[in-house]
C-alpha cells in the first residue's frame, strides 16, 4: 500500500501467512487495524506487532502468552505502582525464558549426542553415515518441514 501503511494482503505476503492468519491475531486483540473505504489497514505499530506475534509462536508462546506479553508494552508508563508491576513481570517472564532456554540447550545436546552415536554406529557398520543419510532424504516423500 505505502511505506506506512499495509493491507492484510501486504502483511500477508511479507510474513509468508494467510489473510485467515492476521484476521485471527486481530480477533484474539494481538494487533488492530482501522478501516479506510472498504480496505482494513494496519501501521508501522501494529506490523511490529504482527512480527512479535510471529515469533512468539515459533518459539512456542500461546496466544494468550503472546497477549500478555504485548500487553507489557502498553503498560501505564506514567504511574510508579504499574510500573514496578511491569518491572516485575518482566523479571518473572525472563526467568521463565532463562529455564527454557536451559531445558532446550539440554534438550539440543542431548539430540546431537544419539544423532552422532547413529553415525557413529552406522561407520561401525562400514556405512558413510552423510552419504547415507543424503541418499535416505532422497528416499523421502516431499515436505516442507523436511530436515536438511
Amino acid at each position: 500500500m505505502s511505506d506506512n501503511y499495509y493491507t492484510v494482503a501486504d502483511l500477508a505476503a511479507e510474513f509468508g501467512i494467510t489473510p485467515r492468519a492476521i484476521r485471527l491475531y486481530e480477533s484474539k486483540g494481538l494487533i488492530t487495524s482501522r478501516r479506510v473505504g472498504r480496505t482494513m489497514i494496519y501501521d508501522h505499530r501494529q506490523r511490529a506487532r504482527l512480527k512479535i506475534v510471529l515469533r512468539s509462536k515459533r518459539v512456542g508462546f500461546s496466544l494468550e502468552d503472546t497477549k500478555s506479553y504485548l500487553d507489557l508494552y502498553d503498560a501505564d508508563r506514567s504511574n510508579p505502582e504499574r510500573l514496578l508491576g511491569l518491572m516485575h513481570q518482566c523479571r518473572t517472564r525472563l526467568q521463565e525464558l532463562e529455564d527454557q532456554r536451559r531445558d532446550l540447550d539440554a534438550t539440543i545436546a542431548e539430540l546431537q549426542n544419539v544423532e552422532q552415536a547413529a553415525g557413529a554406529d552406522l561407520s561401525q557398520l562400514d556405512i558413510a553415515p552423510e552419504e547415507a543419510y543424503q541418499q535416505f532424504l532422497q528416499r523421502l516423500p516431499l515436505s516442507d518441514d523436511q530436515p536438511g
